[in-house]
């Protein structure tokens, strides 16, 4: 039985192969067999239009009025939205936002708010 290394995500020591991908059950964490890299350099990075990096749980402010798909409704300048996650894709922020519910947003978009 080979020896599979452990998961770089959260060191769980079960991880398993998928094709060429190892796999860790514990955090669903995926890489390829023999390029491990640390955590630090997979995960996301998306800055905000003035150019400042967003973390999950970050509350951000509208700077555009935006029209909401779907509806006749905008989301209007200076709408702030709390704790947003980041999401890999076009609409790189995942939030709901109180009076439209859940939505995607470019974070071209939005501003990194001040606490």
């Amino acid at each position: 039985m080979s020896q599979l290394p452990n998961c770089p995500a959260c060191q769980s020591q079960y991880t398993y192969e998928d094709r060429d991908m190892l796999v860790c059950p514990e955090c669903s964490h995926e890489w390829v067999a023999g390029a491990e890299q640390s955590v630090e350099e997979e995960q996301l990075v998306i800055h905000d239009a003035h150019g400042h990096p967003l973390q999950d749980g970050d509350s951000v402010t509208v700077i555009k009025d935006l029209k909401v798909k779907g509806s006749s409704t905008v989301l209007k300048v200076g709408t702030k939205v709390k704790n947003i996650r980041l999401i890999d894709g076009d609409h790189n922020i995942d939030c709901k936002i109180d009076g439209f519910g859940a939505m995607q947003l470019k974070s071209e978009f939005v501003k990194k708010a001040t606490n």
